[in-house]
């Protein structure tokens, strides 16, 4: 629905930026982050004929939150079994929590009807002229937004992580080494960062109804 033009620039741009960090941060060298490129292209060629069935199957079906949420942590945890601790588990674990609690939040959003999306004759959607009250509307939006999501952050790390030592029975005096233990960093990284995407898709946005910032 978009020109093609533009959405390649900003593909090439994003992409370019990840890989650019990745290799400055030292955290991959040159051969993985080709290798990863590549990948990517061979996921995309593979689910992109199937993405809106997906996608429709994520809203739509009764049972999916349990089916996504199992899923992902199935994911977790037999995709790492490390001799040493390595700072990929806990990405990983908290990318597939994010994307665990995006889409309970979507599917929560689509079976209570809020915010469906417009139809495809509508797309692209017009630009509003910029005012000063709109400009200071998307401020306080994004001012309230960051806040909710960094209160949820601080609040699910502070309750999981003790929670998390006590039912493995990994001693807390040391939190540092107790994050590194991966019964402790998966559940903590899983549900900290699941809360987080289920508050973006689902709580924040409700939020704003209610203080009439929609």
């Amino acid at each position: 629905q978009y020109p093609l033009m533009f959405g390649l620039i900003l593909a090439f741009c994003w992409c370019s930026l990840v890989c650019c960090s990745r290799i400055y941060m030292g955290m991959h060298s040159i051969l993985d982050v080709i290798a990863g490129f590549l990948y990517a292209i061979l996921i995309l060629v593979v689910f992109h004929p199937v993405v809106d069935l997906i996608d429709n199957f994520n809203l739509t079906y009764k049972y999916s939150p349990l089916i996504i949420i199992s899923l992902h942590l199935a994911l977790g945890i037999f995709s790492f079994t490390l001799d040493t601790w390595s700072t990929s588990r806990g990405d990983t674990a908290q990318i597939l929590g994010c994307g665990a609690g995006v889409a309970c939040g979507s599917h929560l959003n689509y079976v209570l009807g809020l915010q469906l999306d417009p139809p495809p004759h509508a797309l692209p959607l017009s630009l509003s002229s910029l005012s000063v009250a709109a400009f200071g509307k998307a401020i306080l939006r994004l001012l309230l937004g960051v806040i909710v999501l960094l209160l949820t952050k601080v609040a699910m790390k502070r309750a999981t992580i003790p929670l998390a030592c006590r039912v493995f029975r990994v001693p807390r005096r040391d939190v540092r080494r107790a994050r590194q233990r991966m019964e402790v960093e998966l559940p903590y990284r899983y549900i900290t960062y699941g809360t987080v995407g289920f508050s973006l898709t689902f709580l924040v946005p409700c939020l704003f109804h209610c203080v009439g910032l929609s």
